[in-house]
């Protein structure tokens, strides 16, 4: 309806507004080329708008800041890919992604806070609790899984890390990485933290990413943290309205490591 209850049509121009992600915690919604990302915990914020001014790659301009929204411009190209599906981003493009990982690796750490290996260790533990007693999975797939996650909570040297390297998280043009966007969990942590982020559900595409990062890399530490991922995530996704069931998601990660 039209502004005076008459019927009417939005301009030809006019651009949809598109809801990117929305859920209790926080909401990104895109319009045209601008992203606006609303979050009432302004640390989050914070953070981000830290972190891509010092990440050396290729981040969203910030076109304005009134709280509790954050405004961004959209970056160019397409995801990696996307949870769930094949990705048909050729290996080139991931070791283009890989050696952009590795160049926020190098960079001098970021005066941003580090998470706490014991909070992660306690979050797991309720996690896995969780699961079990409401039967969302067999006890011995969340044992199993809590067994190989312990390798990622081992004490490593921090670097500089994005925090939720999610594969959509990274957008290419052919084999050239334009941007990568979400810096709200940015700060120091363990580089395998990101490297399993970015391949969690593509692990397949882990050589090709290691071909652009370099292959000084624990693997071990890197198949930790799917399961510790996917052990953490399913919880917070059924409480939030989303379903690590579909293929290829968290539970197939899970149920992979049997």
């Amino acid at each position: 309806m039209g502004a005076h209850g008459s019927p009417g049509a939005a301009p030809d121009a006019a651009p949809e507004v598109q809801v990117v992600v929305a859920h209790r915690q926080r909401a990104t919604v895109r319009v045209g080329d601008v992203f606006l990302k609303i979050d009432g915990n302004q640390a989050n914020i914070d953070v981000e708008v830290a972190a891509m001014a010092l990440a050396p790659v290729p981040t969203p301009q910030v076109l304005w800041r009134q709280p509790p929204v954050l405004a961004l411009a959209a970056v160019p190209g397409t995801a990696l890919g996307r949870l769930g599906e094949r990705t048909t981003a050729p290996p080139s493009a991931w070791a283009a992604a890989g050696a952009v990982v590795r160049r926020l690796h190098d960079a001098p750490l970021p005066p941003l806070p580090r998470r706490d290996p014991g909070d992660v260790a306690v979050e797991l533990d309720e996690a896995c609790a969780w699961l079990v007693a409401n039967d969302v999975l067999p006890a011995d797939v969340v044992a199993r899984n809590r067994r190989l996650a312990a390798e990622a909570l081992r004490p490593r040297t921090p670097v500089f890390v994005h925090g939720d390297l999610q594969v959509s998280h990274v957008f290419v043009d052919g084999d050239v990485v334009t941007g990568v966007i979400d810096w709200s969990e940015a700060g120091q942590g363990d580089a395998t933290d990101d490297l399993a982020s970015l391949t969690f559900g593509h692990e397949e595409r882990l050589g090709d990413l290691l071909g652009g990062y370099g292959t000084d890399v624990d693997l071990d530490a890197i198949r930790a943290w799917w399961s510790l991922r996917a052990l953490r995530a399913t919880p917070w996704l059924i409480r939030h309205g989303f379903d690590p069931f579909l293929p290829g998601c968290e539970v197939d990660v899970l149920m992979s490591r049997m």
